[in-house]
């Protein structure tokens, strides 16, 4: 015959502490769920930051493991004075990524408008214009560096068609900037226009209807009533790709490699830092350029941010 055996109970004092975990746990739970997630991305994001940091303070170079010393803000100090090359990569990064920006705003809203009510043959269209978005930077770029070679390229062969001289597009010291802004946009316009559709197609009918009854016309409605309704979503929009554009390597090494070119006429400050650390092997100051973009990069965030919580 089996002999089955009760569970110990548990005494008062246990009952109440292990209620009072429920309690606590229950109203925190949110957090207790995202807390492994959290602690993993802060442990790969504060370790290496860390490190930079600290390696901005010292004149380490030569390799990593190599002894330094601590000099305090000498780095800074020596960058921030440099007029030859940090803030030429400085004003650089800023007309990439302005210029870049504004276009692939404007064109983002042009073909967004454009997709937003239902046409024949929509779909392709927009499989077509999402296109750029399946290939790399990288492929995009060593893509149309061969496009834009000046000698066997076809962009010169369709200028030469039409009788115009030869460009030298990304080998010009004048030509390269605008040339990789111009790849940029054409890359990254879709992703643009996926936000901007994503907002339009979410957008209430009802006030552009009453606009429409009231006698507005097509550009008064755009102006007055879809951009402000859209305007939470354009603030996205510019987010993303401001942060995105700051933070181009991948493409502008594709197209003009170390140093952003012979005169560096598209070295930004991922460029000139890449340059420092893998070129000149000057870890020191290249960790003090990326503790700079950072900084940049988080005022930026800030800015866009706050913008955002005031129109909404």
């Amino acid at each position: 015959m089996a002999v089955t055996t009760m569970p110990p109970k548990r005494k008062p004092q246990q009952q109440n502490a292990w209620k009072a975990y429920s309690d606590w746990a229950n109203n925190h739970r949110k957090w207790l769920f995202a807390a492994p997630a959290m602690i993993f991305v802060a442990i790969l994001i504060i370790f290496p930051l860390g490190w930079t940091m600290y390696l901005s303070l010292t004149d380490s170079s030569g390799s990593v493991r190599a002894e330094s010393e601590f000099i305090g803000f000498a780095n800074y100090l020596e960058v921030l004075s440099d007029g030859e090359r940090f803030w030429p990569a400085v004003a650089r990064t800023f007309i990439f990524t302005s210029v870049a920006l504004l276009v692939q705003m404007v064109l983002g809203m042009c073909i967004a408008l454009l997709l937003w009510r239902p046409f024949k043959g929509e779909k392709w269209v927009r499989v077509a214009i999402l296109l750029p978005l399946v290939a790399t930077p990288v492929a995009v770029g060593m893509m149309w560096r061969l496009i834009f070679d000046p000698n066997i390229g076809f962009a010169n062969q369709m200028l030469g068609l039409l009788g115009i001289p030869a460009q030298p597009w990304l080998s010009g010291q004048h030509t390269a900037l605008p040339t990789v802004i111009f790849i940029d946009i054409w890359q990254w316009t879709p992703m643009v226009v996926i936000i901007l559709l994503a907002g339009l197609t979410s957008l209430s009918e009802e006030p552009d209807e009453a606009a429409r009854i009231d006698g507005a016309n097509a550009w008064q409605r755009f102006r007055f009533i879809t951009v402000p309704l859209l305007m939470p979503t354009i603030i996205v929009a510019v987010l993303l790709r401001s942060i995105d554009a700051l933070k181009t390597f991948d493409l502008l090494y594709a197209t003009k490699g170390r140093g952003g070119g012979s005169f560096h006429e598209v070295e930004t400050l991922n460029i000139y830092a890449y340059g420092l650390s893998f070129d000149y092997n000057d870890y020191g100051l290249s960790s003090t350029v990326l503790i700079l973009f950072f900084l940049i990069i988080i005022a930026a965030m800030w800015v866009l941010t706050r913008r955002r919580k005031d129109v909404q």
